[in-house]
């Protein structure tokens, strides 16, 4: 076990952190008194260390500018933050709230919070409520700032760097975020920038893979 824990790099560990974190906080807290859920530890251990259960922020936004509509991307943190800034398509529902909430079991189910905790208790309840689809954002809004929002770009970029470099600048500036040249603002963490309005630009889509994207309302 030790010599598997060791070869998992950081996104793997600080995964496997969050889920046993969250386990311990789902069931030892009993949030849910009065349900009985089960979890099948194989299953989940398969999926931690293969990081099926994952969709990138690069994802996500791809499938947001597409208008893709096949999927219910929910924000777990507090309304008020919610209400300050959430990612597009986004709705607001507490971990606590989940089993009220109406979603399907076919659906396709994207959960995110601030960092990690919560989308893995979110996760683990689902899962353990025997829904299938259900995916985590990985990193969660965090990332969603550091590479949507405001990703770091190189003020000399290699050749083979230029062209994902451009699209990740339409990216950012298409969700109302803004690049910053490599070591602007270094002091400050994206979290203390200034987040966007929540409405979606009115100016076309960026490039995605090579090739312009008719946008969508979202």
């Amino acid at each position: 076990m030790k010599q598997k824990l060791a070869r998992l790099g950081l996104n793997g560990r600080l995964a496997l952190i969050a889920f046993t974190l969250g386990l311990i906080a789902l069931f030892a807290g009993n949030p849910y008194q009065g349900s009985q859920v089960t979890l099948d530890a194989k299953e989940l251990g398969i999926m931690v260390d293969r990081q099926v259960d994952h969709i990138t922020v690069d994802e996500l936004a791809d499938w947001i500018i597409k208008g893709r509509s096949d999927y219910r991307l929910i924000d777990l943190r507090p309304e008020n933050d919610f209400s300050t800034y959430h990612v597009p398509t986004a709705e607001n529902v507490t971990v606590a709230g989940l089993t009220e909430y109406p979603i399907q079991r076919n659906e396709k189910i994207v959960l995110y919070s601030e960092g990690g905790i919560h989308s893995a208790q979110a996760w683990m309840l689902l899962k353990a409520l025997k829904y299938r689809g259900v995916y985590i954002l990985r990193g969660g809004l965090e990332e969603w700032r550091d590479r949507i929002l405001f990703p770091n770009i190189p003020e000399n970029p290699t050749p083979d760097q230029a062209s994902l470099l451009e699209t990740m600048k339409e990216v950012s500036r298409y969700f109302g975020g803004t690049p910053q040249a490599r070591g602007q603002g270094k002091d400050s963490p994206a979290s203390a920038l200034t987040l966007p309005k929540l409405e979606m630009p009115s100016s076309g889509s960026p490039a995605v893979a090579g090739k312009k994207k008719k946008k969508e309302g979202c």
